[in-house]
């Protein structure tokens, strides 16, 4: 009887350790999969970030380019009031002197 109670007892103890080493492998199964999952979300912000920056850039260098060409092709302002004076001048009638 000592025989059979001791394999029970074995096969108990040998079913309870396979559980046991199969949830470890579980748990570092599980584990692994969130690391990948974390480094892929680190990887897809970091590109994204990359794209935001390159595009904010980007959009920074058009707007100079567009302040730069705006400025260039706006008259000066001295040269505009001066036209302007002018013209108002030759509108105005002159007194005559008698």
């Amino acid at each position: 009887m000592l025989k059979s109670g001791g394999t029970k007892a074995e096969d108990a103890r040998r079913k309870a350790q396979d559980q046991f080493t199969k949830g470890k492998q579980r748990n570092a199964d599980a584990l692994k999969e969130r690391e990948r999952n974390e480094r892929a979300a680190a990887e897809k912000t970091a590109r994204l970030r990359a794209l935001r920056l390159a595009k904010e850039a980007a959009d920074l260098v058009v707007a100079e380019q567009a302040a730069a060409a705006k400025a260039a092709a706006a008259p000066s302002r001295n040269s505009t009031s001066r036209g302007k004076a002018s013209a108002k001048a030759a509108l105005v009638p002159k007194p005559e002197i008698a």
